[in-house]
């Protein structure tokens, strides 16, 4: 049994060996971590049936219970929402959703703009530039920020923890950043109960769901969720968009002409290059069968997000950047009951900067040759660590 994405070009291109998997078998074992078997679902059919089946848990906490780890993730980090069933899961998204509804996000348009082209002013026309360091990354970090009421003073360092929390290969990194950012995380809400303010933070402070107020646990849970979700995969999603529409200098060329296509455009782009490769950790509660594998029970399930939007038995052409094509069933968002909760924010962010760097750089182009561009080490997100381009 081996794992074709262990291979060193996988992170250069993903795509190939998603596609010779799911080729040979849309759901099947691949070597996991101690020795035991993950696996791997790669089909589009198979992914959004795993990602709505209640029998593949997101209960971390009790899939560990009873194994020996060296990890020492924060609670925080390791019991949020992320990693819970209903009806636990349920309450707790219920007191966030309405943060992240179309008509919140409008009210935060005006405040993503002004970001924007304070971001884009600083660029030298004519000159080099890194994509990622001087747009992708600050501008979804300053509006989550700006959202949960985060010090511009502190920014610095949530944005150094968020990146050390997806450190692949390097987990007592992670085990530190995670404490980081939740003794941060804790501090920052004692500081707002002593001073309240208006922000999602404040809310979530004096949220009920009924007659049950968040634990304080719950709290530092989600505050820390919401910070690092809330921009790691717009940041991703930007930088992908971006090199996907550079090395389509044509469709490029159309949005350049008719920036009003940009928001039709954004599911396309989500789908061709998914800003998150695989879907957060998932076990198995029973035996079932997926794609026409058995699943023993009691084992991880890794559904490919990246993998199942290039699948052609949902997507022609499904290689092809093809701005046209109705996209909006793509997975990147995931589906079902952890479906992204932030989604409508991000894809604002995405739009509100797409458009502007179309408008303002018009000869925008790649400072290196593709094969030369440099991607974050680990499978569960897909995003570049820099993209020069020359504006």
């Amino acid at each position: 049994m081996t794992d074709p994405t262990q291979d060193p070009g996988f992170l250069q291109n993903p795509y190939l060996a998603y596609a010779a998997m799911r080729s040979a078998c849309p759901v099947q074992p691949v070597p996991g971590s101690g020795g035991h078997s993950s696996y791997l679902v790669t089909g589009y059919a198979e992914a959004r049936e795993a990602l709505g089946d209640a029998r593949l848990s997101k209960d971390t906490a009790a899939f560990f219970a009873d194994k020996e780890s060296r990890r020492r993730l924060h609670p925080a980090v390791a019991h949020s929402m992320l990693a819970s069933d209903p009806p636990q899961h349920a309450r707790l998204r219920r007191l966030v959703t309405k943060a992240f509804t179309t008509g919140a996000v409008a009210k935060m348009r005006p405040f993503i703009a002004r970001v924007t082209d304070e971001l884009l002013y600083q660029w030298p026309a004519g000159e080099q530039v890194d994509f990622v360091a001087d747009l992708a990354v600050p501008l979804p970090v300053i509006v989550i920020c700006e959202l949960l009421g985060v010090p511009e003073a502190d920014q610095v360092e949530v944005r150094r923890w968020s990146a050390e929390l997806f450190a692949a290969g390097k987990p007592d990194l992670i085990d530190a950043a995670s404490h980081s950012m939740a003794e941060y995380m804790t501090g920052l809400i004692a500081a707002k109960r002593s001073r309240p303010g208006h922000s999602l933070l404040d809310r979530l402070i004096s949220a009920r769901d009924g007659d049950d107020h968040l634990s304080e646990d719950e709290l530092v849970s989600l505050a820390v969720l919401l910070l690092v979700a809330g921009h790691e995969t717009t940041t991703n999603f930007l930088g992908n968009a971006v090199l996907a529409l550079l090395q389509h200098p044509g469709k490029l060329g159309h949005l350049r002409k008719y920036p009003e296509k940009v928001p039709a455009a954004l599911d396309e782009l989500l789908r061709f290059d998914s800003p998150v490769s695989t879907a957060t950790f998932r076990f198995t509660t029973e035996a079932l069968t997926l794609g026409g594998t058995e699943i023993p029970a009691g084992v991880p399930v890794m559904v490919a997000l990246g993998a199942a939007n290039r699948d052609p038995e949902q997507f022609s052409a499904a290689d092809q950047l093809d701005l046209d094509r109705d996209s909006a069933a793509h997975l990147s968002f995931g589906h079902g009951i952890h479906r992204c909760v932030g989604a409508p924010l991000a894809k604002a962010e995405a739009e509100i900067a797409l458009r502007a760097i179309l408008v303002r750089f018009p000869g925008i182009r790649l400072a290196v040759p593709p094969d030369q561009l440099d991607w974050r080490r680990t499978r569960l997100v897909r995003g570049l660590t820099s993209l020069p381009i020359l504006t």
